[in-house]
């Protein structure tokens, strides 16, 4: 298939700008991948479209405030987003117009050097170790198209009740809708809850440059299964119970790990799969989403998981309802 197939239009003011005040209390659009049948409901209802036995699969992940500003020796400001750590001091990075060996000064007195490798990804080495800096002053990467500067109340919003390890640089959204009291609710149901971790970065929203979407590459990702999660998901198949992705991200984790018997196995360390219509699901049966740019790896994948045509439906139906699209926007449960 073509990058083509996969566009839409997409109105500025479809983009959810701003989370809603209760995260809960976002639309959720139901979809029946077999039969595209379509149902309007909240995502608060979400544990009545859950059954017992259910295993639940949530990506714990938890984003760093990774922009941070600086200025050149000219004075000019320059805008970095730290990508993934390297070392103490050294963090790869993304940075508009870079210049080999650059040197920048940030706010209280840090400083930092940039540097490229061979095939021109960039780095900046930091004159001292920047993590409790980062936390102090890094600012939330919100993804491009939420056209603000981030708020200091994006450090709770934009990030799931959930997130325990540090690494990511963009939140798992569809998580971002649940609350400590929902998944108390989903738990007292009697549906398992798993976590999984995939830290969130330039692959997942690496935008798709060429018309052929098998000529795209994908960046690796770090993503960890422990042995508990692990079994637990085996378990639930091997029993014919529902394994529910909560995002992209875990859906990729899951589908990664597997083993030519069609079990997940115990992971530790980077995926780059790229799914695309045409893929064959071993382990995922369920899948709660975001609404997703065009042309995106996102878009793709969950053009994958059910028809084409039924997702493309679904998107045409959300937009004339005016659901609220990408990371702060509602949701969709496909199942």
């Amino acid at each position: 298939m073509k990058a083509s197939d996969f566009d839409y239009h997409l109105a500025e003011e479809q983009i959810a700008y701003h989370p809603k005040a209760q995260r809960h209390n976002s639309r959720l659009l139901l979809l029946n991948k077999n039969s595209g049948e379509i149902d309007h409901r909240n995502f608060y209802e979400l544990p009545t479209f859950l059954n017992p036995g259910d295993v639940l699969v949530l990506n714990n992940t938890k984003v760093i405030p990774a922009r941070l500003y600086g200025k050149r020796k000219s004075g000019k400001e320059v805008e970095i987003l730290l990508v993934h750590k390297l070392g103490e001091k050294i963090w790869e990075c993304l940075v508009k117009n870079p210049k080999n060996n650059d040197e920048l000064e940030f706010a209280h007195g840090l400083k930092g050097k940039l540097s490229k490798d061979e095939i021109n990804s960039w780095f900046i080495e930091f004159d001292e170790p920047v993590d409790d800096y980062i936390e102090l002053y890094g600012k939330m990467p919100l993804p491009p198209y939420i056209n603000r500067e981030a708020q200091e109340s994006d450090r709770v919003s934009y990030q799931t009740v959930y997130a325990d390890k540090k690494g990511a640089i963009a939140a798992p959204t569809a998580g971002l809708h649940f609350t400590a009291e929902l998944l108390d609710e989903i738990k007292n149901k009697g549906v398992e809850i798993e976590y999984v971790t995939l830290h969130v970065g330039i692959g997942t929203f690496k935008p798709v440059k060429v018309e052929n979407i098998e000529d795209h590459k994908m960046h690796g990702e770090f993503r960890s299964i422990s042995t508990t999660t692990a079994s637990a998901i085996n378990k639930a198949k091997a029993q014919g119970r529902r394994v529910v992705a909560v995002g992209t991200t875990v859906v990729r984790t899951l589908e990664s790990s597997v083993n030519e018997n069609g079990e997940v196995v115990p992971q530790m360390g980077k995926t780059d799969l790229f799914i695309v219509p045409g893929f064959e699901f071993k382990v995922v049966d369920a899948l709660i989403t975001n609404f997703h740019l065009p042309r995106s790896t996102l878009l793709m994948l969950v053009s994958a998981f059910s028809d084409y045509k039924y997702i493309f439906n679904a998107y045409d139906e959300a937009r004339e309802k005016g659901y609220r699209f990408l990371s702060y926007g509602d949701a969709m449960f496909i199942n």
